[in-house]
């Protein structure tokens, strides 16, 4: 069960920080448009090759605990992505998170504990 945790624990993390990383990228990206210019210009962004390594990595972990572990165990795991999400909107982004969602992140939580034991 631990094994399962820590695991992903750090597959979550490999998602959320991709997730960081791809809105770092498309900050310094300007106005989002649909042409082959806009899309050039990201390839070669740093932030959005960083943002490509944590879901590959993220991505291989997962194939990973796929294999290792029941898919009714594994598969809700990875709700955890959405309590580094919240963290990293507060910590990183400087965003207030109300009450609620607060709420919404214990409950996430408390499924993830029980659904590993």
């Amino acid at each position: 069960m631990w094994r399962l945790i820590s695991l992903a624990v750090l597959q979550s993390l490999l998602l959320s920080g991709g997730q960081v990383l791809l809105k770092f990228a498309l900050e310094q990206m300007g106005r989002f448009e649909w042409t082959w210019r806009f899309f050039g210009r990201l390839l070669v962004n740093w932030w959005f090759l960083g943002c490509g390594i944590c879901y590959a990595a993220g991505t291989v972990l997962w194939m990973y605990i796929l294999k290792k572990f029941p898919f009714s165990m594994a598969y809700p795991m990875i709700s955890l992505s959405y309590v580094f999400g919240m963290l990293a909107a507060i910590f990183i982004f400087h965003e207030s998170i109300p009450a609620t969602r607060w709420i919404g992140v214990f409950l996430i939580m408390s499924g993830c504990v029980l659904i590993a034991r």
